[in-house]
């Protein structure tokens, strides 16, 4: 399955909070709009997750869609346990969520439901607040490698 999956190219995304005494996050692949009216978004965190159930708990977040030189953020966030956030640049977004700088775009969000699924969790989150940077590339997953566009 993920050899078949690896063949669909994705962006890649790190989802982020803040739970008033630390910011958390997580790299995410599976960022998909969900609707248009009303406005949401969907991811999905792994079950072992250590970051969602803190991010579940504020119930705002953001999503920071990376630029294509933000390889090595993405890693950071890949790993589990320890300051993700290390030399990581990043301001306060509308909701209080982390706003990674030099992300390609940003999507403040509430969290709206869930929906168990297999090992991981559908969430679907209520977009309150969008800004996309101009002159940016996007970081792309494909076939268990990142790259960008030629």
């Amino acid at each position: 399955m993920r050899t078949v999956l690896g063949h669909f190219c994705t962006g890649v995304a790190v989802i982020t909070g803040h739970d008033g005494d630390r910011p958390v996050g997580f790299a995410c692949q599976s960022v998909t709009s969900v609707s248009l009216d009303p406005p949401y978004v969907s991811f999905c965190p792994a079950h072992t997750s250590g970051s969602w159930p803190v991010i579940r708990a504020t119930g705002r977040l953001c999503i920071n869609i990376l630029s294509d030189d933000q390889h090595g953020v993405c890693a950071q966030f890949a790993v589990s346990g320890g300051d993700k956030f290390a030399g990581i640049d990043w301001s306060p977004g509308g909701n209080g969520a982390p706003a990674l700088h030099g992300a390609l775009a940003t999507i403040e969000a509430d969290v709206a439901f869930e929906h168990s699924a297999g090992d991981h969790t559908i969430v679907v989150a209520d977009v309150t607040c969008l800004r996309a940077s101009e002159g940016r590339r996007p970081l792309l997953f494909y076939r268990g490698g990142y790259g960008g566009f030629a």
